[in-house]
């Protein structure tokens, strides 16, 4: 039998793809959470494709899910993003998944279309 934690793991990667095929995305989980799979990195867990005009071909997360998360890392109601960083670290941007998804969703849409040469 599966570990809980492993099982909600699980179900949370399945709610990521979910939420972003309701939205219109093409998302897929990787078997066993193993990146590999999909010819990812180990570390990835739900790849979501994009249109082939968009600068990257796929977006790759890497889904955790905590009982508890930090209240300094969560967007307060008033702003969309929340921006963290650790000292001499990258900046990270927290954004709810629905918002993230729209964004997504958007620069799909309104990309440049390829053109043909050929023509």
């Amino acid at each position: 039998m599966t570990h809980p934690s492993k099982r909600k793991g699980n179900r949370y990667e399945r709610e990521i793809v979910e939420e972003a095929e309701a939205k219109g995305l093409e998302a897929e989980r990787a078997f066993a959470s193993d990146g590999r799979s999909l010819g990812e990195a180990e570390s990835c867990d739900v790849l979501i494709r994009g249109d082939e005009s968009m600068i990257t071909d796929a977006v790759r997360i890497q889904a955790k899910r905590r009982k508890n998360i930090a209240n300094y890392i969560t967007p307060d109601e008033e702003v969309d993003i929340q921006v963290v960083r650790e000292n001499y670290g990258d900046s990270l941007a927290i954004v709810p998944l629905g918002f993230f998804l729209d964004l997504l969703r958007e620069a799909t849409e309104h990309s440049p279309k390829p053109t043909d040469s050929n023509q």
